[in-house]
């Protein structure tokens, strides 16, 4: 594992195994930070020398710009989503989670392939120092993690938006299910309209209790209050 503190040129990765003919494997998460809902991580393949012009970090995109990525990257690249719901997150916190959710991904995107392992070069994962299997790697596959990868590798880039474009989606899905909470709105975040709905109704089924409890102390150290409900 190599954890790098530097600043990369724009797809340096990528260029650097394109021009072997090698492949890059992006991993980035969404919801890692919300007080509902489930994380969703994706891991995407580019093809060699490809690239779309809306392949940048998600989270400063409008929802048309996700959507037009979204459609491009399902069509063009190789991807695999995996998802851990808020339970898991509460019974093994969101770090474990994460990092177990981004394996998953990884080895369902590795089954999946449709070219040979020894042709993947490098893993890029935003931020998380990610541990893979022996079985699902070899000896010359390199694994780095670096923050801001969205605006680094494309590859990254690219997985930020099939999770967030998922996630979003799911939300949007069962927003009904809790008409009271505006899930379709904030999507879990803890916006204005998020903690006022927490106030009046206290957690739904669909809440990490872990996240409400750290975030009632993060309240009261601020605020000077006991608690938000």
């Amino acid at each position: 594992m190599k954890r790098k503190n530097i600043s990369f040129p724009l797809n340096y990765f990528e260029k650097k195994a394109w021009n072997d003919q090698l492949y890059v494997c992006g991993i980035d998460e969404v919801g890692r930070g919300c007080l509902a809902g489930p994380v969703v991580v994706a891991a995407v393949i580019i093809p060699l020398h490809k690239s779309y012009h809306l392949l940048k970090d998600s989270k400063l995109m409008s929802k048309e710009e996700r959507e037009l990525a979204y459609r491009w990257i399902t069509k063009h690249c190789t991807y695999a989503v995996a998802i851990a719901c808020h339970k898991t997150v509460d019974r093994h916190n969101i770090y474990q989670t994460t990092l177990k959710t981004m394996k998953k991904a990884y080895i369902s995107l590795i089954e999946q392939l449709p070219c040979e392992l020894k042709q993947l070069k490098y893993v890029v994962v935003d931020a998380m120092p990610l541990v893979i299997e022996k079985s699902y790697t070899h000896a010359e596959l390199e694994i780095h993690h670096f923050n801001y990868g969205e605006s680094i590798s494309h590859s990254i880039a690219a997985a930020s938006i099939i999770a967030k474009v998922t996630r979003d989606r799911l939300l949007e899905k069962i927003n009904h299910l809790f008409p009271l909470y505006a899930f379709g709105q904030h999507k879990g975040y803890a916006t204005k309209v998020h903690i006022q709905a927490l106030e009046q109704h206290g957690p739904s089924l669909l809440h990490r209790i872990s996240f409400l409890s750290n975030f009632q102390k993060k309240e009261s150290h601020d605020n000077g209050q006991q608690s938000i409900f």
